[in-house]
């Protein structure tokens, strides 16, 4: 079994320590940190250790999933702004239906992108505290 706890095993005791050194500016941060987050130190320094090594990645597989259509997007909106700088740089200037549609959907892109980064960190939030 692993030295660390499993969801299925919140609430058993934790009875291994692991020591580790700050700076007084660091723990002030971390106390800080945890604070906002609503946990303890001991809790906000555990979740953050499980996420990065991967023992309760941030990240699900569908939450990469979904990263990648959206740079997938993301990379096809940046080729039409490029277009659009080339064309703007030559001397055209006016607003064709095509700059319309490139600048729609980079502001539905961006919206996109705002909106799963909340729900991402909302989720972290959550999860951080033990309600996800």
């Amino acid at each position: 079994m692993s030295a660390f706890a499993s969801r299925d095993q919140r609430g058993k005791r934790r009875d291994k320590v692991v020591h580790a050194r700050f700076s007084t500016t660091e723990i002030e941060r971390i106390e800080h940190a945890a604070k906002a987050a609503g946990m303890t130190v001991s809790g906000f320094l555990r979740s953050l250790t499980m996420e990065e090594a991967g023992v309760r990645p941030f990240f699900t597989d569908a939450d990469r999933a979904v990263l990648s259509l959206l740079l997938g997007d993301v990379r096809a909106v940046g080729v039409n702004l490029n277009q659009l700088s080339r064309a703007r740089n030559r001397g055209e200037t006016g607003q064709s239906q095509e700059e319309k549609k490139v600048i729609d959907d980079v502001q539905r892109v961006v919206a996109i992108v705002l909106f799963e980064l909340q729900a991402f960190a909302e989720r972290g939030a959550r999860r951080r505290v033990g309600r996800a």
